[in-house]
């Protein structure tokens, strides 16, 4: 006898009660079972009393920031979807807010079809590691369910951006990935990282692997393609390959 595959589950932590009533009422026409909280307070105990898969999270609470929020229950609980929602649409604060620990960001006003395409993208995304919970390099160990990285036991502290673009990088060793690839397993949507932001999460990556390493770069620069992951190997911490770094 099979089971039937669990319903995913949807909280809504937003102020706005009208905007809050018509997203429960497009996601229950999905299936999806959805709570929602008005504070939050009220979102921490629904946090904790629900455990949800994907928080639609507001930036602007009346009791609190929504991205101190966001980085607090990243922390606490990295395998948790967020997509933040904002009336405010600076590319700065998108920035800001996927470095917290968000894993897309989307506009208001927002298109119905959009808002339930991200989400099923983000629940896609959250039950991929299931088929291959981790995987290892010499040292380094990537844990894709508890989304951490470990260079010889030792966990490196990365953004939701740096763990996302290395598991990428990592899934085609020694060969190049583009700026574009990397954009695209950054956030899916219609909203894309200018070139020098994956340039800057790539340098602040490489630099916090290499920390733990002796040194050693994981990561190396193609010209003209764009970056590749190299693997390490303990009695080789120095070697290098040929990618015109």
């Amino acid at each position: 006898m099979s089971s039937l595959p669990p319903v995913p589950a949807i909280l809504i932590v937003d102020d706005d009660i009208e905007l809050s009533a018509m997203v429960t009422r497009l996601l229950a026409a999905e299936g999806w079972a959805v709570t929602k909280a008005t504070s939050g307070a009220a979102g921490e105990q629904a946090l904790l009393l629900d455990q949800p898969d994907v928080v639609l999270l507001d930036v602007m609470l009346p009791d609190a920031s929504g991205m101190d929020l966001c980085r607090r229950w990243h922390a606490a609980n990295p395998s948790l979807g967020i997509l933040m929602l904002t009336a405010r649409g600076d590319p700065i604060d998108r920035i800001l807010g996927l470095e917290l620990g968000a894993d897309d960001y989307l506009s208001k006003p927002f298109e119905k079809r959009e808002l339930v395409a991200r989400l099923r993208a983000l629940l896609r995304r959250r039950v991929k590691p299931a088929a291959a919970s981790s995987t290892s390099f010499g040292p380094l160990a990537i844990d894709l369910v508890r989304r951490e990285v470990s260079v010889a036991g030792v966990v490196v502290p990365l953004t939701s951006i740096e763990f996302k673009l290395l598991v990428e990088l990592s899934r085609v060793p020694g060969h190049a990935v583009s700026r574009e690839a990397l954009s695209n397993a950054v956030q899916a949507g219609a909203y894309r990282p200018l070139d020098r932001t994956v340039d800057v999460q790539v340098g602040r990556l490489r630099r916090r692997l290499a920390s733990l390493s002796g040194g050693s770069d994981w990561i190396e620069t193609v010209r003209g393609e764009g970056y590749a992951f190299v693997p390490r190997v303990a009695s080789d911490p120095g070697s290098t390959a040929n990618t015109g770094r």
